[in-house]
């Protein structure tokens, strides 16, 4: 984990109150107190995360154990390897032992109803992370990105990519390709509601380029159920990243541009170009991205991923612990948003949090100076 990127999350931030202990420490606690069952003077939160799987959750996890530790609780961190019955079974378990407040960040936004109403019924607060929990009243506030607006830079960093905008948003004129361009559309999982604000943004962008033929999908795949990537995992996206080349691109067309929605996705789509398309790594069509991983930070800086997005994970760790404090201070938490987010039951008021395109150019600013990755890490492509 890359724990020490975090480790200021929680310095200014004053917690004015505390807690009764509450008994338990879960299997994923390593406070000196789990062993004996004494909870920390702030209180227990649960805290579920989908998986450990994309380093981009194990940062978060990170980040919200941090935070809260050093606030002043307890915390009991659970990963489910991307498993919907092994996260009900965590977050069942975290309600039994008494927490005084739920984090969750959901594989499944549909499956978790038992687990809430459990949760409602023990007066205990949910927060949703990053990821909304749908159908169900029993989720009290949702943190997360400005999703739709994700989606949106996708689209704008692949049409700087293409050629069709420059990269302040403006456009270059006669410069612009004047030839129909080839590009191939991704989406994320579709249990994932975060996956349809960011097609959705990214596909009202496209539009006006699809509908006067600038930009043509090749293939014909536009619509969501036909371009998500279940599970959001690398080796799905290769897979149909190699079937698209052999069915749509056998006949000497080229591939100009592909929509990808997560860094890993990503690497998959690039792969599957290496090999399957034969593209060469200085000659890559234009690969878009999200959540600025250190493999993909590096494809970034080599030239081989034109972009990603930068979603501050500690900013989301922090303001996830601001809700918490407010909930657990029996007040409501602030939102900055209390229409957008409908989960089929109700619209819940949510706080939500701005990201960044990254190109090659800017990779020093928004990561390195930022300190969300070293210079050495960004040129080995691995965290340390």
């Amino acid at each position: 984990m890359r724990t020490k990127k975090f480790a200021a999350l929680a310095a200014g931030m004053t917690l004015t109150f505390a807690l009764a202990a509450c008994g338990g420490g879960g299997a994923g606690d390593t406070s000196d107190d789990a062993s004996d069952g004494a909870a920390a003077e702030g209180g227990l939160i649960g805290v579920a995360m989908p998986t450990q799987t994309s380093e981009r959750w194990i940062a978060d996890g990170a980040a919200v154990e941090k935070g809260l530790t050093d606030a002043g609780y307890e915390v009991d961190v659970q990963f489910a390897g991307d498993d919907v019955p092994t996260q009900s079974q965590q977050i069942d378990s975290m309600i039994t032992k008494g927490v005084d407040l739920l984090i969750i960040a959901s594989i499944d936004g549909t499956a978790l109803s038992s687990q809430l109403q459990a949760a409602a019924d023990a007066n205990i607060p949910v927060i949703a992370y990053d990821r909304l929990i749908r159908d169900s009243e029993n989720v009290d506030f949702y943190v997360t990105f400005d999703n739709y607006n994700v989606g949106v830079q996708q689209a704008t960093s692949l049409l700087v990519g293409l050629g069709f905008l420059e990269a302040d948003g403006t456009t270059p004129g006669a410069a612009a390709p004047t030839a129909p361009v080839n590009v191939e559309l991704f989406a994320g999982s579709l249990d994932d509601n975060n996956a349809h604000f960011f097609f959705q943004g990214a596909m009202d962008t496209l539009q006006p380029y699809l509908d006067e033929g600038t930009i043509v999908v090749k293939s014909g795949q536009v619509e969501i159920e036909q371009v998500a990537t279940l599970r959001w995992l690398q080796e799905t996206a290769q897979t149909r990243m190699d079937t698209l080349l052999t069915s749509s691109y056998n006949d000497g067309s080229v591939l100009a541009g592909v929509l990808s929605p997560y860094d890993g996705i990503s690497r998959g789509i690039i792969t599957s170009l290496q090999g399957t398309g034969g593209y060469a790594p200085d000659a890559m069509p234009i690969v878009t991205g999200q959540d600025a991983e250190i493999a993909s930070v590096k494809l970034i800086a080599d030239g081989v991923q034109f972009s990603t997005i930068f979603k501050d994970t500690r900013k989301l760790a922090e303001q996830a612990i601001v809700a918490a404090e407010s909930f657990l201070a029996g007040e409501e938490a602030e939102a900055n948003d209390t229409e957008s987010y409908d989960n089929g039951v109700k619209v819940v008021p949510s706080f939500l949090l701005d990201s960044d395109i990254v190109y090659a150019d800017n990779i020093t600013s928004l990561l390195v100076d930022s300190g969300y990755w070293t210079a050495e890490e960004v040129a080995s492509g691995q965290a340390s």
